[in-house]
């Protein structure tokens, strides 16, 4: 075969994200008789064999009905176990949860909102029902720096594989977060940006991050796109070993621009996009569009998990056209860049007292053949805290808001 043709070929991966073209002509040999004359019979007719699989797997950028549909009955989470963490008081708002494992534990990252702005703290529990609260690892900070009252924290770098670990991987011996930070105090308030943090010590310890001392993205970069050059808003960095977009780190966060005219009604449309990076700290935005929007309103918060050859975006959406309130939702991928809507029912949507104004926001595992869905619980009396759902019946929790 010509040099330039194999070196085209190459390129050519399938869907799990293989590059072994030897192991696929072999598997070719086995099943077709090539011919035995002419010398270029046999290369030629691999070559086109092998131009079939790359159009056929560049052009699979659609995730098909079928493997959706078989998504969402894998990851549906039917009954409602009901609050797991919520505030010691109701001055105080509880949101965005990030779970992980370490050892024999599992622990939950999240964000408090007491009036000033957020801080990140840390639970622990041993069965995803009952959970015990440590502490803080991110704070609020009375200096001058860029983030003093919004520190707003999400795991990075988790084993992604659906039903695997949920370990936090290291890498140049550091376990990573991305977070929002921000200099004005109050809800969201402000110009908000991305930031990195990290740490040598062990997770799951209570204890304040290293924090970079400027953000990696913001809404007044120079190459900021049309969708998000307002505020940035929470991010998820997962580590793809398969280089799909060509960089080691691939970060999917929601921002809002100025596309509504300022319109009250709209004024908040969020989108997700995309940032690369080899290194996790200088980063490069990603194709000009978002990967994962709607007409209007917003679509945000997602979380990326591999299932077999299809990567899973959990996300939220909240006031788009015709629906009310915020819901969970997801997405699929081959290539972490194309994503294909999930059109049915919701995952996450109101139904109880307790998360009756909102339902959003996930965060999701599966462990011993069970699924548990974490997600932002908002009542009507605007308490915040963490619900979880899950696949089989757990019982109902006990816990309640502070009134």
């Amino acid at each position: 075969m010509p040099v330039k043709w194999q070196k085209r070929l190459s390129i050519c991966m399938n869907n799990d994200g293989h590059h072994d073209l030897e192991a696929r002509r072999f598997k070719l040999d086995r099943y077709v008789s090539f011919p035995t004359g002419p010398r270029l019979a046999r290369p030629l007719l691999i070559w086109i064999l092998m131009l079939g699989i790359c159009v056929t797997t560049f052009s699979q950028k659609e995730v098909s009905q079928q493997v959706m549909q078989q998504v969402y009955e894998e990851i549906k989470t039917p009954y409602k176990y009901g609050l797991v963490i919520t505030p010691v008081d109701a001055a105080k708002k509880i949101d965005c949860p990030s779970v992980f494992r370490k050892g024999k534990d599992w622990y939950m990252t999240y964000i408090v909102f007491d009036g000033r702005g957020y801080e990140t703290w840390l639970a622990k529990s041993k069965d995803l029902l009952n959970w015990k609260t440590l502490g803080r690892i991110m704070s609020f900070s009375d200096t001058a720096q860029w983030d003093n009252n919004q520190k707003a924290g999400y795991i990075a770098l988790q084993d992604p594989q659906w039903g695997g670990s949920y370990n936090l991987r290291k890498f140049q011996n550091k376990y990573w977060l991305s977070y929002i930070g921000g200099k004005d105090r109050g809800y969201e308030s402000g110009p908000l940006a991305i930031g990195i943090a990290s740490t040598t010590s062990n997770p799951a310890k209570p204890h304040e991050w290293s924090r970079m001392n400027k953000p990696v993205l913001t809404a007044a970069d120079k190459d900021v796109r049309w969708w998000e050059n307002r505020k940035l808003f929470k991010s998820s960095v997962v580590w793809d070993t398969s280089k799909a977009t060509g960089y080691t780190f691939v970060m999917y966060y929601n921002a809002n621009g100025d596309t509504s005219n300022n319109t009250p009604k709209w004024r908040w449309f969020e989108r997700i996009g995309m940032a690369v990076s080899n290194d996790m700290i200088n980063w490069k935005r990603y194709q000009t569009d978002p990967v994962v929007h709607h007409k209007i309103g917003i679509t945000g918060d997602g979380v990326v998990q591999k299932m077999n050859n299809v990567w899973v975006m959990f996300y939220f959406g909240a006031f788009w056209e015709g629906r009310k309130g915020a819901f969970n939702r997801f997405a699929c991928s081959y290539d972490l860049v194309d994503w294909t809507d999930w059109d049915g029912d919701d995952l996450i949507n109101s139904s109880e007292p307790y998360d009756e104004k909102f339902a959003h926001k996930s965060f999701v595992v599966k462990y011993n053949g069970v699924v548990y869905h974490f997600y932002c619980a908002v009542d009507n009396k605007d308490h915040r805290g963490i619900a979880v759902a899950t696949s089989v019946d757990k019982g109902k929790s006990k816990l309640n808001f502070a009134q």
